[in-house]
């Protein structure tokens, strides 16, 4: 049995990840192609524990290396359970984010040392990496907007404007370096446009 393939989606707040999500579900089934849905941090009971953990507003500052760590404790509870046993049987992982968001989100917008995440991602996840990441981009400013629409923001979301333009900067620029991997499709377009994007990228995969 071949061994399925790993799709990610990635974007700063409010570029319409999961409306795109169930978008790229529903293309795969329709090729009878079995897609597991997940997302990132979370994907068993346990890693959402530890994204409750991470999302929660809280009086207690968040050390950002605490944080770092438990994001990757969450990921190799996700991949140990989830990820590898879906891939081995054939069948597709589709995540609401991944390693990418820690390279943005920590990374660029926190800061920390990317050699160090480097070293975490070689440690938790081996050589697995996914086979294709969609990076849904959009100006942070009409981001947020969205984003402050849906209701009462999480510890992340309510981050200053410049820590999302860092994370957008990161996930611009990890796409660059590798194009083989990624595929960034313009996410301030209209809904319909963003999937025909997302649709031709899908097509050249299959």
């Amino acid at each position: 049995m071949n061994s399925g393939k790993f799709l990610t989606l990635e974007g700063t707040e409010g570029v319409g990840k999961s409306t795109n999500l169930a978008f790229v579900r529903d293309w795969l089934e329709a090729r009878n192609i079995e897609v597991i849905v997940t997302r990132e941090p979370g994907g068993t009971p346990l890693a959402e524990e530890v994204r409750g953990l991470l999302l929660a507003k809280r009086e207690e500052p968040v050390n950002q290396t605490a944080e770092l760590l438990l994001v990757f404790a969450a990921r190799a509870q996700h991949i140990a359970q989830v990820i590898k046993p879906a891939l081995a049987r054939g069948a597709w992982v589709l995540s609401d984010r991944f390693t990418d968001a820690t390279f943005a989100y920590q990374g660029g917008g926190r800061g920390l040392d990317k050699n160090v995440i480097q070293q975490l991602e070689r440690m938790v996840q081996g050589d697995l990496r996914p086979d294709l990441t969609l990076i849904l981009d959009i100006d942070v400013k009409l981001g947020l907007t969205r984003a402050s629409q849906r209701g009462e923001l999480d510890r992340f979301e309510s981050e200053a404007l410049d820590f999302f333009e860092r994370v957008r900067a990161a996930y611009r620029e990890r796409a660059v370096a590798n194009p083989k991997q990624y595929a960034m499709v313009d996410a301030g377009q209209s809904l319909e446009k963003v999937q025909q994007d997302i649709d031709q990228v899908l097509q050249k995969l299959i």
